[in-house]
């Protein structure tokens, strides 16, 4: 009897010698089977004999499996018989290849039809097995974080892991905590928005008291000018609201006043030679930057990314990949009859609907984002092939028969 554990693995109260393979694929075209093979052995010498014998030499992802049949590590690779073989090298391998082939008894892979797809079918491996050795793709190690607008009466920019839905706004997934810990703090200080406990009750000057109280500031932000201190009643809820809808305005890509002001005022300094003044406005305009070119990129992933990306492997034949809203939504072959191009007209009807795959961002979806984006930078040219939805789907409902 088997129960599944946290990391995808089978959790059994006897060893078990049997593993069922890495299963179905987002990413492969429906009806394909792909060709895949497990070598087993219980030494080193034995295992590289297997890959020398058997690997292609062709683009694939590859699971390395203990003693227990649990996938300890997922790879991909443009050439599989190559790679796998790199970890046999004792006096070139990493430490952690060396590690991780130790506790290997079992080595599966599968074939990929090209290199973007390896890519694809190893994040979607990732999440699926959770493999301990593996780092990229797990939201755990990666610490994924949010940045949000939030928590009344006097909202204000904060990190969370976990948004709860009532939020102001919410932007991300993001990593670096440290770095979004001083854009947070920047963010406030700029707009003036308090930054202290929730415990810490907030009363606006219109805001009416029975009995009023003498209160002081809990911090010199306010004395420092840069909170509204609404928790003495030092502003009105509307006064400290605009200053919130300017925060969301500045996130949202569609007010960058903060940043022209900064450097408008770093140009100035420097021309009078207040280098050190000019230095501190350069720390407070760097994190503000940083934070307003991340979340660009990630809005004009998810609102521009929608179109086909045909690419051929090495056998010649063509794969469509479905791109939609940044990310891989499907995979299907090149149609090339009447009934393959009707076929495929369906399935991109489907991918490319307008509500499909517009969800926000989750640290599920954001990988996905981030691979499609590193492959056309790396392979700029091929962004020349990229085809619309709409002219894929005419083409294929178009066609002659």
């Amino acid at each position: 009897m088997a129960i599944a554990s946290q990391d995808g693995n089978p959790v059994t109260l006897f060893e078990i010698d049997y593993f069922p393979g890495f299963g179905p694929s987002l990413f492969r075209p429906a009806g394909e089977v792909p060709l895949s093979r497990r070598v087993r052995a219980k030494g080193e010498a034995k295992l590289k004999s297997a890959v020398r014998e058997h690997a292609p030499r062709r683009p694939g992802v590859y699971g390395m499996l203990d003693a227990k049949q649990r996938v300890i590590y997922v790879g991909k690779a443009k050439n599989l018989r190559a790679r796998l073989l790199s970890y046999f090298r004792e006096n070139s391998r990493e430490h952690k290849a060396g590690k991780i082939i130790g506790y290997t008894r079992v080595l599966v892979w599968e074939e990929t039809p090209d290199e973007l797809g390896a890519l694809l079918r190893e994040l979607e491996l990732i999440r699926h097995f959770k493999p301990r050795y593996n780092v990229q793709g797990m939201p755990g190690p990666r610490r994924y974080v949010y940045l949000c607008l939030g928590r009344k009466p006097a909202p204000y920019a904060y990190l969370t892991r976990d948004p709860t839905g009532k939020e102001t706004a919410a932007y991300g997934p993001l990593v670096g905590r440290g770095r979004l810990d001083d854009v947070v703090r920047r963010l406030n200080d700029w707009f003036q928005l308090r930054d202290c406990s929730q415990r810490i009750p907030m009363v606006f000057a219109d805001q009416p008291e029975l009995f009023p109280a003498d209160r002081a500031p809990r911090c010199l932000r306010h004395e420092l000018g840069s909170c509204l201190a609404p928790c003495v009643g030092a502003c009105s809820r509307a006064a400290y609201q605009v200053k919130v809808r300017a925060a969301k305005a500045f996130l949202d890509g569609h007010d960058r006043t903060v940043l022209n002001e900064l450097t408008k005022r770093m140009r100035m300094a420097s021309n009078e030679l207040r280098f050190e003044q000019a230095v501190a406005i350069r720390d407070r305009y760097v994190p503000l930057a940083w934070i307003d070119e991340r979340l660009t990129f990630l809005r004009t992933a998810r609102e521009q990314g929608s179109y086909v990306y045909p690419l051929a492997c090495e056998d010649g034949r063509i794969t469509w990949y479905l791109i939609h809203a940044g990310e891989v939504q499907a995979a299907i072959r090149e149609p090339r009859t009447p009934d393959a191009r009707a076929a495929a007209a369906e399935v991109m009807r489907g991918v490319f609907a307008a509500d499909a795959g517009r969800a926000e961002l989750t640290y599920k979806t954001v990988d996905s984002v981030l691979l499609v984006h590193a492959w056309f930078r790396k392979n700029a040219t091929e962004r020349a092939k990229l085809v619309s939805a709409t002219v894929a789907i005419a083409a294929c409902v178009e066609a002659p028969t």
